[in-house]
């Protein structure tokens, strides 16, 4: 059985990463077979309860407030909306429902009460509940859990020298706080990052260093290719090609060896052939939908059809971690202690941030 490290070197992810394809293909799914049904994939699908608004300034992001993006913002979703949208996804073959809002942190009050019920009522569905609100305190975290929050996303997104290029508003170590805070509970850590940002091959190598030196690993790693939207600092960036998914996604494979690698943003650029590498290379998962959140995504009919092409089986829930108890609000022991932690507030400014913020007012 593949030993589980968590003392990776940039160096020797670097040379995994630029291993011959055939070679890099073949550890890759050797090690995938060792910890997982290689044909078995979760179906996850990705749930904007609020869009738009959020005060980050992160280059790739469409729902930055400052940006002129087109997008639709609206108000948090209500349990009923959440409920219906979950019990669509659970007929549709997905056994995750990831909630995400435009948070830059969460805050105490109403809306995060509602998000606490949105989470007890989908874990009543019998679904594994992931959710994506930006950071949180250990004091929320653990209220989470009560609820029955099975996995909380907090990307990297890049490595952390990368980072300083992409986001100014918050720290790379705000992220790993939150990881960490998350992990004071019984929630498992969903976290990645996204390539095809301008980063040079160590960043990606650098990305890996953070996320598989963590012990625990996370559970589940995003891959995600950037997918340039109008409007964003990096709206003319060029897709990154198919090989070099392929690579990341078998390097994170082989460097992580039980956590779930998922195949995430940019997959409407993928052929179904470049999927099916990326699935026999380690990949175990992908999201659902129309929609990641307010980016294109592959309708879940056309995925059934891969699926079935491919011999794949969609995954159970509660397959790698039993699910998780739901504790009422009348019973739980948490309180909401209204907490204004101090988050980070990087002072260096980021050229092409500016430069579409700029863009966004005049327009």
């Amino acid at each position: 059985m593949t030993e589980i490290r968590h003392n990776w070197t940039k160096e020797e992810i670097l040379a995994i990463y630029n291993t011959p394809m055939m070679e890099l293909l073949y550890q890759a799914a050797s090690v995938h077979r060792e910890h997982h049904d290689p044909n078995t994939v979760q179906v996850s699908t990705l749930l904007s309860i609020k869009t738009g608004g959020c005060p980050e300034d992160c280059g790739y992001c469409p729902q930055a407030a400052r940006y002129h993006t087109d997008i639709e913002g609206n108000d948090l979703m209500s349990v009923r909306q959440v409920k219906a949208q979950a019990l669509r996804a659970k007929s549709s073959g997905s056994s995750r429902v990831c909630m995400g809002a435009a948070w830059r942190n969460v805050k105490d009050g109403p809306e995060f009460d509602n998000v606490l019920e949105m989470v007890r009522t989908i874990n009543k569905l019998d679904m594994e509940v992931c959710c994506t609100l930006g950071m949180v305190t250990e004091n929320q975290a653990q209220r989470l859990a009560e609820a029955g929050l099975y996995a909380y996303n907090h990307n990297l997104d890049t490595s952390e020298d990368y980072y300083k290029d992409v986001i100014s508003t918050r720290a790379f170590e705000d992220r790993l706080d939150t990881i960490s805070n998350v992990r004071k509970t019984n929630v498992t850590v969903c976290s990645g990052g996204i390539i095809g940002m301008g980063e040079a091959v160590e960043d990606r190598a650098g990305m890996l260093v953070a996320l598989a030196t963590l012990d625990p690993q996370p559970e589940s790693v995003p891959i995600n290719a950037l997918v340039a939207v109008p409007g964003t600092p990096m709206e003319d960036i060029e897709p990154i090609s198919i090989w070099e998914m392929i690579r990341m996604v078998a390097t994170t494979r082989i460097v992580m060896p039980q956590t779930q690698v998922r195949l995430s943003a940019g997959r409407t650029e993928m052929s179904r052939e470049g999927q099916a590498m990326c699935f026999f290379a380690g990949a175990n998962s992908i999201f659902a939908g129309d929609k990641l959140l307010t980016t294109p995504n592959p309708d879940v009919t056309e995925d059934m059809k891969m699926f079935e092409h491919l011999g794949l089986n969609p995954q159970k829930p509660f397959v790698k971690k039993a699910q998780p108890d739901t504790v009422e609000a009348a019973d739980s022991q948490y309180e909401a202690l209204g907490e204004k932690p101090k988050w980070t507030r990087p002072e260096h400014t980021i050229e092409r941030n500016e430069a579409a913020k700029l863009a966004g007012k005049n327009s």
